[in-house]
């Protein structure tokens, strides 16, 4: 004998009631879903509640949509941002790698740059001092010079005095010369 009316609906309420909600009000089905262990009660999502449907006609059913979705399992969540976490966290330590990389490349280059600036300044000095030698082997040949310059300009001095006197011989020749 189908069931009508009152007792259609309230058979489908139960058949459509979450597990636990069904645990409560039949014993027998409670003790059934507790043998199956907590792993298999959180391995399937919960149905989503639905409104119960009166229906005039009796013994007949008809389709209802979902309020809700069915809620996404969350061991799925936890695996997709851990394995996200690791893709981050190891693009973060790639990129750190690389500036180390980057920045030990950058002393090597600038360790040879030193090493370069050293062998030129090494030759400059070097150079410098061949220069302060040679200029103290020349330093007598100067001396001469300067002890010559000083000569000739002393005997230019005589020279202009003896000019200027033969000038004032001249002139006194000529005034005798004249009388």
């Amino acid at each position: 004998m189908a069931a009508t009316g009152d007792e259609a609906s309230a058979m489908d309420n139960i058949s459509r009631a979450p597990a636990a909600h069904s645990a409560a009000l039949t014993p027998a089905a409670g003790s059934s879903s507790q043998a199956e262990g907590p792993e298999d009660a959180a391995a399937s999502p919960a149905p989503a509640p639905r409104k119960p449907h009166t229906n005039s006609d009796g013994g007949v059913e008809t389709a209802e949509e979902a309020v809700e979705p069915a809620e996404p399992d969350i061991n799925e969540l936890c695996t997709d941002m851990f394995d996200k976490m690791a893709i981050f966290l190891q693009g973060e330590l790639t990129a750190t790698c690389e500036d180390y990389c980057l920045l030990e490349n950058m002393n090597k280059l600038t360790s040879l740059k030193y090493m370069e600036m050293k062998d030129i300044s090494i030759n400059i000095s070097r150079n410098l001092q061949d220069l302060n030698n040679k200029y103290a082997s020349l330093q007598p040949y100067l001396d001469q010079i300067n002890q010559i310059e000083e000569q000739v300009s002393a005997l230019e001095q005589a020279a202009y005095k003896l000019d200027a006197y033969s000038k004032k011989l001249e002139a006194r020749f000529k005034k005798l010369e004249k009388r």
